[in-house]
């Protein structure tokens, strides 16, 4: 799946990003850090504007992670796709028919190695590599796993995004708002 040409999908960690997004020409983004009592009116704003947001599920402030949390998200704030490092959150949102999105952090081989075998029981939709400034580990997890990869953490440069494009990342996500600028089309 390509996101309509879109190279990277910003991540929101405040309103005002979020209002950037809701601003921009992506079609695609994130939403990092939320609270609970904002999620309806977010979405309700994204979707008045057209926005399909992924959600990262461990990141909401007043909500565990995990898969009750997981089922109430899916029902009634219908992300259009849920990010976690959770075993649980992922097969929920899988089984829920909303886009699973399985967060990993490559901090070592043995790391590497965890993955792998997470990956092969979650099955998710994409795969989130982080940190996402590593080319040849993002072609090896998408030429291992088969699954389309999103590279995040520590993209800085436009260099950092053009690399992890060129190692096989379908999209890189990132809050630093100089890239938001950078691609967006609207701005060009």
């Amino acid at each position: 799946m390509t996101f309509h040409g879109q190279k990277i999908l910003p991540a929101a960690k405040t309103m005002k990003q979020f209002e950037k997004i809701l601003e921009s020409s992506y079609e695609y983004g994130v939403f990092l850090d939320t609270h609970i009592g904002q999620l309806k009116s977010i979405y309700t704003m994204a979707r008045s504007r057209g926005k399909k947001m992924f959600l990262h599920a461990d990141l909401i402030q007043g909500l565990k992670s995990d898969e009750y949390a997981a089922e109430y998200l899916c029902q009634d704030i219908k992300p259009y796709g849920l990010i976690s490092t959770k075993t649980s959150v992922i097969l929920k949102a899988k089984q829920k028919g909303i886009q699973a999105i399985q967060r990993i952090f490559l901090l070592d081989t043995i790391a590497l190695e965890k993955s792998y075998t997470l990956l092969e029981k979650t099955k998710p939709d994409f795969i989130e590599v982080l940190p996402g400034g590593m080319p040849s580990i993002i072609a090896e997890v998408h030429q291992r796993s088969g699954i389309p990869i999103f590279a995040g953490g520590l993209i800085r440069t436009v260099e950092d995004v053009e690399r992890a494009l060129e190692a096989g990342a379908t999209a890189v996500t990132t809050s630093n708002e100089s890239l938001f600028k950078h691609y967006d089309r609207s701005v060009q």
